[in-house]
């Protein structure tokens, strides 16, 4: 697969494009269902499945008091659509320029012109252009006049739960991790940088802690979580403490590892975090020792979760 982020390096030779267009927050199970529909019809005509995103997401120029915390950044979005086995995935920057052009416009000149399309796959509620003012409708009607097709994929819903990404932020946020799961079709994910923090992990505590400084927008609720880590390309199972530390009264949000099995100094490092269960809420002790055996309790929870579910993580 190829990542494409100007209109200008688009190849002259792309040959049949079958092209989706989203924000693709989340690369959630709709997502999914989109680029496999994609994918069957690019091998039905022997063409080339192509992924058009924008960045930065569209609200956060046009509304930026409305923007949500994204589930995903770039990064990782180009990560899981490579993973999807989209051929092409283009990212356009989104300025005010950009936001002027009319639906019509963009089909035009950007999907005809320079992407030569000869199918379109879209969600069922897609909007896009100036004001949002392309639909489905509209899509079809120019579909007619330039010559391409366009497909339509129906809802998703896991059970009666519609997948979209304003389920999975409002999950994620509630600290549901298992529900939020069920609707991205993997655990959920932060990224960051170790940074120093206060020193309390091991020499109080007994368990030194990873701190991270985060490159992600979406946070959990806090809480105490069992999760997995990749740290430089090496799988590690831990836990991990997203809150205030109201033990020690600290005054900022804090994310705080505890890595299973790992003596080696990973500060500076840049580690990735997956959610695999919600363990409890964070609670005041009246002291660091009980703070600590209450770690000591999380700890053994989280070893016999792992031990439990070591065929399916």
């Amino acid at each position: 697969m190829s990542i494409i982020c100007n209109l200008n390096n688009i190849p002259k030779d792309i040959k049949n494009p079958v092209v989706t267009i989203g924000n693709f927050d989340g690369v959630h199970r709709a997502h999914q269902t989109i680029f496999k529909k994609v994918i069957e019809r690019a091998r039905d005509l022997h063409g080339t499945s192509v992924a058009i995103t924008f960045e930065p997401h569209p609200i956060k120029l046009m509304s930026p008091k409305k923007a949500k915390p994204l589930i995903t950044l770039l990064e990782q979005k180009k990560e899981l659509v490579i993973s999807q086995g989209i051929d092409i995935f283009l990212v356009i920057e989104f300025t005010l320029e950009f936001a002027a052009i009319s639906a019509r416009d963009f089909v035009k000149d950007v999907l005809v012109d320079k992407l030569e399309i000869k199918e379109i796959v879209v969600g069922y509620d897609y909007a896009f252009g100036r004001n949002r003012e392309g639909n489905i409708k509209v899509l079809r009607e120019m579909g007619h006049l330039l010559n391409f097709n366009v497909r339509q994929v129906d809802p998703v819903y896991v059970g009666k739960v519609l997948v979209s990404s304003t389920s999975i932020r409002n999950l994620i946020m509630e600290g549901n991790i298992s529900g939020a799961k069920k609707l991205l079709g993997r655990n959920y994910q932060i990224r960051g940088e170790v940074i120093r923090g206060r020193n309390r992990g091991g020499p109080l505590l007994g368990y030194p802690t990873a701190n991270l400084k985060l490159t992600d927008e979406l946070i959990p609720k806090e809480g105490v979580y069992i999760v997995s880590m990749d740290i430089g390309g090496k799988i590690y199972q831990g836990l991990t403490n997203i809150g205030y530390n109201p033990t020690f009264k600290d005054k900022t949000l804090s994310v705080e590892t505890y890595v299973f099995n790992l003596s080696a100094n990973i500060l500076k490092q840049k580690i990735k975090v997956n959610f695999l269960s919600r363990l409890r809420d964070e609670i005041t002790f009246a002291s660091g020792k009980e703070l600590s055996q209450q770690i000591s309790k999380d700890v053994n929870q989280a070893r016999e979760f792992f031990q439990k579910e070591k065929d399916t993580l």
